[in-house]
């Protein structure tokens, strides 16, 4: 089992920025094998579309940290837990600047960057970035397409239906930086078969943990059956498409049957991440949790 941590960057947590270094090495030092971070713009006052099926946003994306930035501390204070984002919507950023921000950060960290895409929820962070809301699939497609171009040094001009990056030297990662996508149907789930190295899953624990822990497995096996299909469609080997586990939990949910509930999910996601923002308010408060988890599992 590779178990990871969310880093702060929520909430009260950007309080404590001038303490993410230290979270980060800290945790390191506790076992955490990956560290990860997320991404809001901003959290709409009358959200059109609330978050994960509400009618409203989490007054702790009220508060958000830059997930580059937040990345950036970790990288320059850790030296051996992967590096992560679940997820940056990647619609928000021109694929040159993201290609670029991506490459800085896998040099900082010595190659140990896993680059987590998505596509959001928000209209208002959309509208905010100067962005068209529709066709976002579409967007992150071509935006793959061009890191794709970006990355290899290939002399060639990308006219895109949604931006135009012409011909240029840009900043590469060495390796290559693995593009895990976040997808929950349809399109999505066969556009990370046919393409990207890995997904990137959500299961959401409430109290009491363990029955959530398994009724999540069967909706998360349902939708990697579909990333198999359509990996072998595409003549890939679905061994080839990784997967990394975020688990969100409540405040209810304590941490025995955390822990028990984390070992249910890692039977079958062995690489998976804890993120306790609604849980614990303070850095040593979710460093405290991750640790009793790990423990408990080691």
């Amino acid at each position: 089992m590779d178990l990871g941590l969310s880093l702060p960057q929520f909430g009260g947590a950007a309080d404590d920025a001038a303490s993410i270094g230290r979270f980060a090495a800290d945790a390191e030092a506790a076992g955490a094998a990956s560290l990860w971070v997320g991404d809001r713009l901003l959290a709409a006052r009358r959200p059109t579309v609330g978050y994960g099926g509400a009618d409203t946003i989490p007054v702790e994306f009220r508060r958000a940290l830059d997930p580059f930035a937040v990345l950036a501390a970790a990288a320059v204070t850790t030296s051996r837990a992967e590096l992560g984002s679940s997820v940056l919507v990647a619609p928000l950023y021109a694929p040159a600047v993201l290609a670029r921000s991506l490459a800085t950060l896998a040099a900082l960290s010595s190659g140990r960057l896993v680059a987590g895409l998505g596509i959001g929820w928000s209209p208002e962070e959309y509208a905010a970035a100067g962005v068209g809301f529709d066709h976002r699939g579409a967007r992150l497609d071509e935006l793959l397409d061009t890191l794709d171009v970006l990355w290899s040094g290939t002399d060639r001009d990308v006219e895109g239906r949604f931006w135009t990056t012409p011909s240029s030297h840009v900043e590469a990662p060495s390796p290559r930086v693995p593009v895990y996508v976040s997808a929950f149907g349809g399109a999505a789930l066969r556009r990370v078969g046919q393409r990207c190295d890995g997904w990137l899953p959500v299961a959401r624990l409430t109290s009491p943990a363990v029955p959530a822990a398994r009724k999540a497995l069967e909706g998360l096996a349902t939708m990697r059956a579909r990333i198999d299909e359509a990996a072998v469609a595409a003549g890939r080997s679905p061994a080839d498409v990784g997967t990394v586990l975020r688990v969100n939990l409540t405040a209810d949910v304590g941490r025995d049957e955390l822990a028990e509930a984390v070992g249910v999910l890692a039977e079958v996601h062995p690489r998976l991440f804890l993120d306790p923002m609604y849980r614990d308010a303070s850095l040593d408060e979710q460093l405290a949790t991750f640790t009793h988890v790990r423990e408990a599992l080691v």
